[in-house]
């Protein structure tokens, strides 16, 4: 059984950093894009940062120069460490890992693997 789990949320305030990061279970996934999706209450789930199979990352404009995706492949596993928090980033952050190898960047499908979510509380 395929298990992604997040560790590593919680709240903080702004201005402050938090390392999330996602263990993988089950099966190998160093052919795979992995990545990290965030929601909030009434909004689609949204793709934060991602690292394709090679090494290429991607980051949504609001967490450029902030956040930084990195991954081990050796242990499964990927993190987000988030720098300079801000309010606007209080939201559950899901990680996320395609099913369909040699991707650039994760796809989001409802197909692909995903954690249980963890939530990030950023005080102003």
């Amino acid at each position: 059984q395929v298990q992604l789990v997040e560790s590593g949320g919680g709240p903080v305030q702004a201005g402050g950093s938090l390392r999330l990061s996602c263990a993988a279970s089950g099966r190998t996934f160093s052919s795979n894009a992995m990545g990290w999706f965030r929601q909030v209450p009434g909004k689609e789930r949204a793709l934060v940062a991602s690292i394709g199979w090679a090494g290429g990352t991607y980051y949504a404009d609001s967490v450029k120069g902030r956040f930084t995706v990195s991954r081990d492949k050796v242990k499964n596993t990927v993190s987000l460490q988030m720098n300079a928090l801000k309010p606007e980033d209080t939201a559950v952050y899901y990680c996320n890992a395609d099913v369909r190898p040699y991707n650039a960047i994760v796809s989001g499908r409802s197909a692909d693997y995903w954690g249980q979510g963890i939530q990030v509380t950023v005080s102003s």
